[in-house]
């Protein structure tokens, strides 16, 4: 290996933290070589797992005099064989622009959608105040001096301290936004001690996004469009009276309720799930407008009266299944209304004038997957002759298109 007489660092970038001469293995330095450090340099020798000397800006001759940790190591007399360390030149500037990420989700508690999942963005800055101790904690307890394996480690810091901030914070995710500057602070303040015992100063920290992921971001849409509907129970409470008043306007049409309800599982007819469910609308403690009352009351009259009736229109068929789904007590709340959520989207839809079949068909693949108990549910759903005659029609305006 030759003789190292002059050693600097002259290729110098703005954003390289360190670089190492030489690039591999130990270097040979003889006594009266010249070391050049730069303006924004630090020039540390190391040796054996530890930082020896550390040289700042200037033009030095390496002697025994410069050199006293190496001369009482290697007992070195001026002008005998060169001895052999390593140079690490660490970058002293401020770095403004550093960037720091989640590489994976964070899974979080949120008071307003359970379990969210976000990804989170931002930058730093700081300067290395104490060259020999980051040379010995990052070289010699970490064995990295490369600047995207530096900024890796400091990054996984970050990302730690930050999902700790968060989880303490008990902020739902919908709320962060305005919280981002407390956040920031509040990280800055986690972070300066523990980057001061790699001799690194934090002097800045700023959040700049906190997004979901795809999922968190489908529950999220799936609350909303709940929220537009409002209380899911008196929503379908709503439904039920309506259904049923219509029915006793509409005896004798095809097909029976009860048969409908039976087709599907249920295990008794539709018409007495519409009055039980009105009953308990009826034993709450709310006391409803009069007007409610006597449309339920009238309801539930016509369920006990006529005990048929066929799903004649697509607004029927819908809500048979919907409260089937509303009365399966073993299936959490939350589940429950999501499955409605989407029955609600599919009819919507078909009651479109023009029904996009891709998003039914999306829905329906949904429930089936996600909800197999519904798969038969669904079946019968479709082959109503309501439903199949709106499936047919937006059939037709698509081949026509």
């Amino acid at each position: 290996m030759p003789i190292l007489d002059v050693v600097e660092w002259t290729d110098q970038s703005p954003n390289q933290i360190v670089q190492r001469v030489p690039e591999r293995g130990s270097g040979e330095f003889r006594l009266g070589s010249q070391l050049i450090v730069r303006e924004n340099q630090a020039a540390v020798f190391y040796r054996d797992g530890r930082a020896l000397d550390t040289f700042g800006p200037g033009r030095h001759t390496l002697s025994t005099q410069n050199l006293p940790l190496i001369d009482r190591l290697f007992k070195l007399p001026f002008g005998e064989s060169p001895f052999k360390s390593e140079v690490y030149f660490v970058n002293t500037r401020t770095f403004t622009d550093m960037k720091w990420g989640t590489s994976q989700p964070v899974t979080l508690r949120d008071a307003d959608l359970g379990m969210v999942r976000l990804r989170a963005f931002g930058t730093y800055s700081m300067i290395i105040n104490d060259p020999s101790l980051f040379v010995n904690t990052i070289v010699g307890n970490q064995g990295i001096y490369e600047t995207r394996e530096i900024e890796n480690y400091l990054r996984s810091m970050i990302v730690s301290k930050l999902t700790d901030i968060l989880g303490s914070l008990n902020v739902p995710f919908l709320d962060l936004p305005s919280r981002f500057d407390e956040v920031s602070a509040a990280a800055k303040v986690k972070l300066r001690d523990l980057f001061a015992q790699l001799g690194i100063e934090i002097r800045g920290f700023f959040v700049e996004s906190v997004s979901p992921t795809e999922e968190t971001q489908k529950a999220i849409d799936e609350r909303a469009s709940m929220g537009a509907i409002g209380d899911m129970q008196a929503y379908m409470q709503y439904k039920a009276a309506r259904a049923m008043g219509d029915a006793a306007q509409n005896q004798g049409d095809a097909g029976s309720m009860t048969g409908m309800g039976v087709g599907m599982g249920a295990g008794v007819g539709m018409g007495a799930v519409m009055a039980q469910v009105l009953g308990q609308s009826m034993q709450q403690p709310r006391q409803a407008p009069p007007a409610e009352q006597a449309a339920t009351s009238a309801a539930a009259a016509t369920a006990g009266a006529t005990g048929s009736s066929a799903p004649a229109t697509v607004e029927h068929a819908f809500t048979a299944i919907e409260l089937l789904v509303s009365r399966q007590l073993a299936v959490p709340v939350e589940e429950r209304n999501m499955i409605l959520q989407k029955l609600a989207t599919m009819e919507v839809e078909l009651a479109k004038a023009d029904t996009d079949l891709t998003v039914i068909k999306q829905q329906r693949g949904e429930l089936n997957e996600r909800w197999p108990w519904l798969s038969e549910e669904l079946e019968v759903l479709f082959r109503q002759p309501a439903v199949e005659q709106e499936m047919a029609a937006a059939a037709r305006r698509f081949m026509e298109q």
